[in-house]
């Protein structure tokens, strides 16, 4: 990535190491750790259902972070896990806080030779690609986890996989379906699956309802407005978000 994607995730994993550092950021640690909760559900629950982890399979997490998709996959019964980020301040915090786990310092959207060394059986990629704001890098990445994939591997990922043009922020950039599908296709991967995670408790990024959009921006200037508020909201809207997906 470039040097200012690089100088962001370091400073963001200068802190403390908590979710809020790789979360929504401005939403408050109580509200991030509800929306993580939501992930882990939606993870536990739709992964099992198309990658069979046996004890010899080979996992890898890229852009890790705080480690919380290592500890994923290790529930699902993954013996063999890797973990991955290109910024130096996480990755030393992954290597102090899970020594048995081999972790990489590495961009999916830098040269091939600088990536761990494959094949996996399956590698996760949760809400990072869309932190690729160019179009080349993006499409690097995606040959890169077709490379490090066994023919008969599964790419777990995250994506906004918006119905028209894609919308362009400052940290972050979602494409259309038909655009990442293709790439996709183009480097061997096949589409098997696909899931929501959110539904409530994220920005209708790829909806024009304007209910949803009210919605989430009063819900985002509640929670955002004072810690004890997002620890609120968030037990509020997560059993609501559980029957949604």
């Amino acid at each position: 990535m470039s040097r200012d994607a690089v100088r962001h995730w370091e400073r963001q994993h200068s802190g403390d190491g908590s979710l809020d550092v790789v979360g929504w950021a401005g939403l408050g640690r109580a509200f991030n750790g509800w929306m993580y909760a939501v992930r882990r559900r939606q993870f536990l629950r739709v992964v099992p259902r198309h990658v069979d982890m046996g004890a010899t399979g080979r996992v890898l997490d890229i852009g890790s972070g705080t480690g919380f998709y290592l500890d994923l996959w290790r529930e699902l019964g993954a013996v063999r896990v890797e973990g991955s980020d290109m910024s130096e301040n996480a990755t030393e915090r992954l290597r102090a806080s899970h020594p048995q786990t081999p972790i990489h310092r590495a961009d999916i959207a830098g040269a091939a030779d600088q990536l761990p060394d494959g094949p996996f059986d399956a590698i996760s990629a949760m809400d990072v690609l869309f932190h690729i704001l160019e179009a080349g890098e993006y499409e690097r990445a995606i040959a890169n986890l077709a490379a490090l994939l066994r023919p008969s591997g599964h790419l777990v990922m995250t994506e906004n996989l918006l119905d028209g043009r894609e919308h362009v922020g400052p940290a972050q950039v979602s494409r259309s379906e038909a655009e990442i599908v293709a790439l996709l296709r183009r480097h061997g991967l096949e589409p098997v699956a696909r899931a929501p995670v959110f539904v409530l408790m994220n920005g209708p990024v790829d909806s024009r309802n304007p209910v949803l959009h009210a919605w989430w921006n009063l819900l985002t200037r509640v929670v955002s407005y004072r810690e004890a508020l997002g620890q609120v909201g968030g037990a509020v809207v997560f059993p609501l978000e559980l029957p949604a997906n």
